[in-house]
């Protein structure tokens, strides 16, 4: 039973959709938003697996200049400027307020804990309206590790006074959650679109949404 309960930022409470619009501008169409997270996440993979750490602002910016090149895209200042600094004003899912306020109404202590550098976090948790849900807004550059790596999931423990084994972390990405387990913390998958959990067996709570995780927390985590 989750004494504490963590959750990822992006994608599991802000809706990366916003970032459609600036995608469409710099590159004609919203397509290539999905492979500049996905090469921005691998860029965080190895630098982790190397040794070699960088902030997630930086990693996020040469992926987006790489992606650019690869599709002969030109890049000018404005239009990265606008997809960077729309990460900042991601709106929640229309679901998450309303979650986090019967868990916090629950009395579970939570965290934040996101790839993204602290201040980013802070500012995106500021503009989606969801900063008072959180105890504290934890960043991996704590640890200069980034997630799956086990330390920023102790670390977070560490930080809300509990076991690894007494928190929970809530996450849309199925690596994220794996790497929870493996770090010794119990896991919660939102799957949002349906997406299944695909690294091994799932967690004991898979929910569509936020609603239906926090649905299962409250049932499973409250004494």
């Amino acid at each position: 039973m989750a004494r504490a309960i963590v959750f990822d930022v992006n994608e599991t409470l802000l809706d990366l959709g916003a970032l459609r619009g600036p995608f469409a501008v710099a590159f004609g169409s919203a397509e290539p938003l999905g492979e500049w997270f996905a090469r921005l996440l691998h860029a965080s993979l190895v630098v982790t697996l190397t040794d070699t750490y960088e902030d997630f602002g930086t990693l996020g910016r040469r992926s987006l200049d790489a992606l650019a090149r690869r599709r002969g895209v030109g890049l000018p200042e404005e239009h990265r400027d606008a997809i960077l600094g729309t990460m900042r004003r991601l709106p929640p899912h229309p679901e998450v307020p309303a979650a986090l306020e019967r868990l916090r109404s629950a009395g579970f202590p939570t965290a934040a804990l996101t790839n993204s550098a602290g201040e980013v976090a802070r500012a995106q948790l500021e503009y989606a309206g969801l900063i008072g849900f959180f105890d504290r807004v934890l960043s991996v550059d704590e640890v200069r590790r980034f997630k799956p790596a086990p330390e920023p999931y102790r670390m977070a423990a560490e930080r809300l006074g509990v076991l690894p084994a007494e928190l929970r972390l809530v996450a849309a990405h199925d690596w994220d959650v794996r790497g929870a387990i493996g770090a010794g913390c119990a896991g919660a998958y939102v799957a949002r679109g349906g997406v299944p959990f695909v690294l091994g067996e799932p967690p004991e709570i898979v929910g569509a949404d936020l609603a239906e995780v926090v649905d299962a927390i409250l049932r499973i985590d409250t004494p």
